[in-house]
C-alpha cells in the first residue's frame, strides 16, 4: 500500500515525532476541549490511536487550568494527548514534564506559552494561521495521518489510511468558524482535498446560509443574519411573502420545502430572486457576494438531517458537551447514530431554546458601548459554556453594531466570570485580535484568557469586570484604526 502524502508538509516532522512517542506509550490519556473543535479533536485522535493499536481513554475538560492539569496528572497515565488545547498551557504542563509525571503530546492550534516541549504539534510553530487556517480537529487529522500504519487495502478507514477522518477534521474547522465565507483556506484546504479524494466530503459552491439542510425555506432565509435583506432578515412575515411571489412549488403535503429539497434550477430562481431583492435594497454589494460561499456535505450522511452539512453537524456537537454530554457527541462523531444520535438530537433542542432565549435577552436588554467594544453582563440567566454562541449569534443581529467587537460576561462561579469575545473577518482585516486582547486584558486583573483572533475567551475575578473592560477597550482601541 502507497500512504498519501502528508496533508501539511510543514507539520510532518513534529507529527512524526508525535506519532513515534505515542506509539512507545504504554497507553495514553486523551485530553480535549468540550466544543465542536474539541470533540472533533478527540474523535479523530481517537480513532487514529484504536487503529494504530494503541490502548487509550478520553477525557473532556472545559478549561485547561492549573486545577484540571493536576487531576490528569492524578491518573498517573505515562502519556497525555492534549487536542485542541495545551499549548497556552505549556508553561504549566512543562513543570509536570520536567518533574516527570507525564509526558505530554500537544496537538492543539492557540497560541503557544513561553515554554516547549519535544512534542508539540501546532500550526503557529511553522508559521501557519492557528485562527483560519488549521483547527484543533486539524492539527489531530495532521497527527492521525502520521500515525498511518503499513497494512489494509489503501482505501479509507482500512489499516494504514485515516484519510476518511478528513470529515470531521473539517466540521472541526468550520465549528471553530475558520470558514469566513470564501471556503476554508490554507492547511485546511489540503484536509478538504484529502476527504473529496476518498469520498466522505463533497464541496460546491451554494448558498451560503445556515440550515440549508434541516430548515423550512422561511426560517432559512428569516434567520440568515450574516447577509442582512430588509423586509426578508429577521422577518417572518417578509420571509413568507418573498417565498409566496416566486413562480415555485415551495410545499410539498402542505409543508414547506427545505433548500435541500430543491433542484438546481429552482436553486438558481431562489438565489436570483434574493439576490435581485438585496440590490433593490440598497445592500452593499460585498455583502450580496457573501450570499454564495462554498458549502461541505458529509456524503455519507442522510439527506435533509443534520449531520449532512457540516455546520449544522457542529452545532449539534455543541449541544452535547457544553451541557456535560460529551460523550454523547464524542458517540456521535464515532458512528453511533441510534441511541446517542437520540440524544444528541434532544439536546438540540434544548439547546436551540437557550440560545434563541439568550439572544433575546441580548435583543432586550442591549448592550453597553465602550469607545472600542461593546458588551453586556448576563449574569446567570446565559449558560456560561454558551454565552460566546450568543455574543457570535448578536453580531449577525441587529441587537449590536457590527463596527466594534462584543464581550460578553456570564457567572462561572460565585467568585469567577466567564468571559468571551467575538469580531469580525472585517475587523480582523483591519487589524483585530481578540487572543491578545483577552489574554493582556485578563492577566491585568488576575485572569487568564487566550483564543484566536476573531474569538477569544477568559476566566477573571468576579469583582475585576470594569477593569477588565477598560485594559480591553485601551487595547482593542491600540489595534483598530
Amino acid at each position: 500500500m502507497v500512504v498519501a502524502d502528508p496533508p501539511v508538509p510543514e507539520l510532518a516532522d513534529r507529527a512524526r515525532a508525535c506519532a513515534d512517542r505515542l506509539r512507545d506509550a504504554d497507553s495514553v490519556l486523551l485530553v480535549s476541549h468540550i466544543d465542536a473543535d474539541g470533540l472533533t479533536s478527540a474523535a479523530v485522535a481517537s480513532t487514529a490511536l484504536a487503529r494504530a493499536g494503541i490502548d487509550h481513554e478520553v477525557v473532556f475538560e472545559k478549561q485547561l487550568d492549573a486545577e484540571s492539569i493536576a487531576g490528569i496528572a492524578a491518573r498517573e497515565y505515562d502519556t497525555v494527548l492534549f487536542t485542541d488545547f495545551g499549548s497556552g498551557q505549556l508553561d504549566v504542563i512543562a513543570d509536570y514534564e520536567a518533574a516527570g509525571e507525564f509526558t505530554p503530546v500537544i496537538a492543539d492550534h492557540h497560541q503557544p506559552a513561553d515554554a516547549d516541549t519535544t512534542f508539540h504539534l501546532n500550526p503557529l510553530l511553522e508559521g501557519i494561521n492557528g485562527a483560519n487556517e488549521l483547527s484543533g480537529a486539524g492539527a489531530s487529522y495532521v497527527l492521525a495521518r502520521a500515525l498511518e500504519g503499513s497494512g489494509g487495502d489503501g482505501s479509507a478507514g482500512s489499516d494504514g489510511d485515516n484519510r476518511d477522518l478528513a470529515g470531521l477534521a473539517v466540521i472541526g474547522a468550520v465549528g471553530d468558524m475558520q470558514d469566513s465565507g470564501d471556503g476554508l483556506v490554507g492547511a485546511n484546504e489540503a484536509i478538504v482535498a484529502d476527504g473529496v479524494a476518498v469520498e466522505v466530503l463533497e464541496t460546491r459552491t451554494d448558498l451560503d446560509l445556515y440550515g440549508r439542510q434541516t430548515r423550512p425555506l422561511p426560517k432559512l432565509l428569516e434567520y440568515a443574519s450574516d447577509v442582512r435583506i430588509p423586509g426578508i432578515s429577521n422577518d417572518e412575515a417578509g420571509a413568507i411573502s418573498f417565498l409566496s411571489e416566486l413562480e415555485l412549488e415551495l410545499k410539498s403535503g402542505g409543508e414547506w420545502r427545505r433548500w435541500v429539497d430543491l433542484d438546481a434550477d429552482e436553486r438558481r430562481t431562489l438565489v436570483s430572486a434574493l439576490i435581485q431583492r438585496a440590490v433593490a435594497s440598497g445592500v452593499p454589494a460585498a455583502r450580496i457576494e457573501a450570499l454564495v460561499g462554498t458549502s461541505y456535505t458529509l456524503v455519507a450522511e442522510e439527506p435533509g438531517t443534520e449531520l449532512r452539512d457540516v455546520s449544522e453537524f457542529s452545532t449539534l456537537l455543541n449541544a452535547t458537551a457544553r451541557y456535560e454530554r460529551a460523550d454523547v457527541g464524542l458517540a456521535v462523531c464515532l458512528g453511533d447514530r441510534d441511541e446517542a444520535l437520540t440524544e444528541a438530537r434532544s439536546l438540540l433542542r434544548n439547546h436551540r431554546r437557550n440560545l434563541s432565549e439568550g439572544l433575546q435577552w441580548v435583543k432586550t436588554e442591549g448592550v453597553t458601548h465602550e469607545d472600542n467594544l461593546q458588551w453586556f453582563d448576563a449574569g446567570s440567566r446565559i449558560r456560561e459554556t454558551i454565552v460566546g454562541i450568543v455574543a457570535g449569534m448578536a453580531v449577525g443581529s441587529p441587537a449590536v453594531d457590527r463596527s466594534k467587537p462584543v464581550i460578553a460576561f456570564a457567572e462561572e462561579s460565585a467568585t469567577e466570570l466567564k468571559v468571551s469575545s467575538r469580531g469580525s473577518h472585517r475587523l480582523v482585516r483591519q487589524g483585530l485580535d481578540l487572543s491578545v486582547v483577552m489574554g493582556e486584558a485578563s492577566r491585568s486583573v488576575g485572569g487568564d484568557g487566550g483564543g484566536h483572533d476573531v474569538a477569544a475567551g477568559a476566566t477573571i475575578p468576579a469583582d475585576a469586570r470594569d477593569a477588565f473592560l477598560a485594559a480591553a477597550d485601551e487595547l482593542i482601541g491600540e489595534q483598530l484604526p
